[in-house]
């Protein structure tokens, strides 16, 4: 039997901590490693799944975390397909090296939310242009009819006439929604607005006593007058028609204004129902009123900004918005 010897035994204890200290710094190596990987994972925009040959989960991101039940419906072996889920949907994406499979979930709802208003868009644009001829013809047939018929039968035709301004002013939403807003100002005094509002109030038409209070300071806005028409009109009908909906016999809507270095300031408030889904506001082709196309407020709100302003609901217990627009 052999004997160690004293160096022997140094070299070998000497090999030792040589080969545990090169552990260590594999294994601090390794940890790094890992821990940059799940960085990595971790700062991607989407879910991620990681699996293993068997199919479990390696490495998940906080994202995938919070989607467990997604998971659950996801197939490894299929490539770019879409899933809905909880009112959302997500494209799935798979793919392999070696032995793992990654599975990705990105949120494209928005993106088709955007591609469905966008086709709606085009198709409400072309249905709008197919209808705005025989409006025309309905419009003025309408004016004429109105000089030859008996005067009992007066108050009918007006009425006709009230549904085509009514259709007139959604064809002219849509095909400016559709296009785009785009503003040519020019100076004019706020009582050439109030006049055309008035009558465009007159025309919408309303059985309940209403009392509009307007502005009654004398002051000029640099704007385009014909898109600011639309804009207080639409906040004007929405008003009537929450005026309609309420159950008191009469109602009021109120427009006040003030002035600062930056903006004009308006604001409108009517004693109408209160608005049911706030969110959906200023979504496009969602209305919160049963008579509503869903572009008003939407149009509204892109008429203000078009003008160095903003459109923005009020909080409190009375029911307004607020309108600003540069000065």
């Amino acid at each position: 039997m052999s004997v160690i010897t004293s160096d022997e035994l140094n070299l070998l204890i000497e090999q030792t901590y040589k080969v545990e200290k090169e552990f260590n710094e594999l294994k601090a190596s390794y940890a790094h490693l890992q821990d940059t990987v799940e960085e990595v994972v971790e700062f991607l925009p989407n879910a991620i799944w990681i699996l293993d040959k068997n199919g479990e989960i390696f490495l998940q991101n906080s994202q995938a975390k919070s989607l467990n039940e997604l998971f659950e419906l996801l197939e490894s072996k299929k490539n770019d397909y879409e899933v809905g889920f909880n009112s959302k949907s997500y494209l799935i994406k798979c793919s392999s090296y070696k032995d793992k499979v990654m599975l990705s979930a990105t949120d494209i709802t928005e993106q088709k939310r955007k591609e469905n208003l966008a086709t709606m868009g085009q198709m409400a644009a072309h249905l709008s242009h197919e209808i705005r001829n025989p409006i025309g013809s309905i419009s003025l047939l309408s004016s004429t009819l109105k000089k030859r018929v008996l005067p009992e039968n007066v108050a009918i035709v007006e009425e006709i006439q009230k549904s085509v301004c009514r259709i007139e002013r959604i064809i002219k939403a849509t095909l400016m929604f559709s296009k785009g807003v785009h503003a040519h100002k020019a100076p004019f005094m706020w009582s050439e607005l109030q006049d055309a509002l008035n009558m465009a109030v007159g025309y919408y038409g309303y059985t309940k006593d209403i009392t509009f209070i307007f502005p009654q300071q004398k002051f000029m806005l640099n704007a385009d007058k014909d898109l600011l028409e639309m804009l207080f009109s639409n906040f004007l009908t929405n008003a009537i028609d929450a005026i309609e909906l309420d159950e008191n016999d009469e109602g009021s809507v109120q427009i006040l204004y003030e002035k600062d270095d930056k903006f004009h300031k308006f604001y409108i408030y009517d004693s109408g129902v209160m608005i049911e889904n706030a969110k959906e506001l200023f979504e496009a082709f969602k209305s919160t009123k049963v008579k509503g196309n869903g572009l008003g407020l939407v149009l509204s709100r892109q008429i203000a900004e078009a003008h160095g302003g903003s459109v923005e609901l009020l909080s409190g217990d009375r029911k307004g918005f607020e309108i600003k627009l540069g000065v």
